[in-house]
């Protein structure tokens, strides 16, 4: 009678283990195709939809962004990022006429402050009302010096601002500075007031011209047909230009750059790709380029 009890029993424990094996290999081959399927889907997801976006961007930026454009490319292969380089005012109003324009990075508060929306209350910031930043993307990237540059052999012999308050008060030279809608022109134009320089009188007396962006003065410079210029300390770095001096924060104030994503598109595919180009634009990568060339980036 024990030898069949136990016999019994010893059945019963097969079945019961053999019952359990085949549980586990059930539940591994679940567990597998799962682990396929989570595959697969995350195979699609990278697969990305293409998107083009449009940049506008300080002209004192173009050799800086073109480098930091190439490199994207292998960041998000899918983005085509296209920029516009124009002085900040002239891409304001290109902005304000329904250009296409996805990311807009100025040299200036100024140019940003007329389209941002949470500024509509303040007439003198925003006098337009103008609402175009998508809330929240808007952001100080950057920061950049206004500096006194001559051309290679200095004609004037000009070493400091005081230098160029001394000639331009003589007379028989020739500055180069920016329009009064370009920022660094609006920065001169600051300088000239601390130095107690009356900027009309000046250009009356046809001792300063004037350029329509931050290039065009660079180029005056480089090529010797004025004396000395007014430009950003990135440009002259960019131009192989000598920088005489620099300008402090009480004689123009603090030149930063902000950058903000535009609303002027339902695309969201499209505002998706400019934050994140935007948030591209923060890395430490970019931060290396802007900073090889004189910028100071804004944490």
């Amino acid at each position: 009678m024990k030898k069949v009890f136990a016999l019994v029993l010893s059945l019963a424990m097969a079945l019961t283990l053999a019952s359990c094996g085949s549980s586990g290999t059930a539940a591994t081959a679940s567990s597998g195709s799962a682990a396929a399927s989570a595959s697969g889907s995350a195979a699609a997801s990278s697969e990305a939809v293409p998107v083009s976006i449009t940049v506008f961007a300080a002209a004192s930026m173009t050799e800086t962004l073109d480098q930091i454009i190439e490199n994207y490319k292998t960041v998000a292969p899918n983005v085509t990022v296209t920029a516009s380089y124009e002085s900040s005012g002239t891409l304001l109003k290109q902005i304000e006429q329904g250009a296409d324009c996805n990311l807009f990075i100025s040299a200036a508060q100024k140019q940003m402050n007329a389209l941002d929306g949470t500024l509509k209350s303040d007439t003198e910031k925003n006098p337009d009302g103008n609402d175009m930043l998508v809330a929240g993307s808007r952001v100080d990237i950057l920061e950049n010096k206004v500096v006194l540059v001559v051309p290679s052999n200095n004609p004037k012999n000009i070493k400091s601002f005081d230098d160029a308050k001394a000639a331009l008060t003589k007379g028989g030279c020739l500055m180069a500075m920016g329009n009064s809608d370009v920022p660094v022109g609006q920065y001169t134009s600051k300088i000239l007031t601390y130095l107690g320089l009356d900027e009309a009188a000046l250009a009356k007396a046809g001792v300063i011209t004037y350029g329509s962006n931050v290039k065009e003065v660079t180029t005056q410079v480089s090529e010797g047909s004025v004396d000395f210029g007014v430009v950003y300390a990135t440009d002259a770095y960019s131009a192989g230009l000598t920088v005489v001096d620099t300008a402090t924060k009480d004689m123009c104030g603090q030149v930063l750059y902000p950058a903000a994503v535009l609303n002027t598109t339902t695309d969201t595919a499209k505002l998706d790709a400019a934050q994140a180009f935007l948030d591209y634009l923060r890395t430490d990568d970019c931060s290396a380029i802007f900073e090889k060339v004189g910028f100071t980036i804004v944490k």
